[in-house]
This record gives C-alpha cells, sequence and structure tokens, in this order.
C-alpha cells in the first residue's frame, strides 16, 4: 500500500472574503487558481505546515481555524485536505512570493469568478457552503 503524502490548502478568510492564488508553476498548472498551500513534511503537525506554507508562499502570518470536513485525492500519493484559516493581528498583506503571480480575495459571489484547478473545486465548493450570510465562516472544530 503507497504511502500517503497530505498537501494542506488555506481557505484563508478576511472579512467574509476567500483568497485565490493564481499558480504561475508548473508549466500545466500556471494560469489557473488555488487554494495555497503545501506538503506537510514529515513529522510536522497539519495545521502547523499550513501556517509555515502561508508564511513561505504568502509572506504572512496566519493561524489555522478548523479542518474542513472532507479529504480529495490529488495525483498518487498525495491527498488534499483543506483548513479554514485567518490573518494574524499585524500580520502583513499577503503577496505572491512562491509558485503564485496574482492573489485574488473573492466575496461570497464571486468565489466562482476565477478559473480553479480541478483539484481545488470540491474544496472550494465546502468552503463556499461554509461561508454564512455574514461572511463568517461556520466551520465547526
Amino acid at each position: 500500500m503507497t504511502r500517503r503524502t497530505v498537501v494542506v490548502a488555506a481557505a484563508l478568510l478576511d472579512d467574509g472574503r476567500l483568497l485565490a492564488a493564481r499558480r504561475s508553476a508548473p508549466p500545466q498548472l500556471a494560469g489557473r487558481w488555488e487554494l495555497p498551500g503545501g506538503k506537510v513534511e514529515p513529522g510536522e503537525r497539519p495545521d502547523a505546515a499550513l501556517v509555515r506554507e502561508l508564511r513561505e508562499e504568502l509572506g504572512v502570518e496566519t493561524e489555522a481555524v478548523a479542518r474542513v470536513p472532507g479529504e480529495w485525492p490529488l495525483r498518487e500519493p498525495y491527498v488534499l485536505h483543506v483548513w479554514t484559516a485567518r490573518l494574524r493581528p499585524g500580520s502583513a498583506a499577503p503577496e505572491p512570493l512562491q509558485d503564485h503571480d496574482a492573489l485574488r480575495w473573492l466575496a461570497p459571489a464571486e468565489i466562482w469568478d476565477v478559473d480553479w484547478l480541478e483539484q481545488d473545486v470540491p474544496a472550494v465548493r465546502e468552503v463556499a457552503a461554509r461561508l454564512g450570510g455574514d461572511g463568517a465562516a461556520t466551520v465547526r472544530r
């Protein structure tokens, strides 16, 4: 049996908006949008990996809030786990530092205005269902 590698992605929420990141690499993914994140390293907790990845990719200090229910297959041996996250007070604004060339904050009505990677669509759908009318995430811990 192949050992699975968890990839964590952030549903980074701010004032009821979701952050989308446009891939710049690899070429087959460039120009498409995703939830930012990356691989969990051996011995690393998924929520800590998420915070690390967002610091590396976006230059922000964040905190993981809650795991979004579900697990989505990526190419073998990877599987996607999504966490809601928020910027820590005093954090810099997100910037596309690694693997991305643009960022966009999407209001609930704009979530489907970008060309999401197919692998992120089910997770984005799950996050969108949890964005309440007041923009607050209603994901349970």
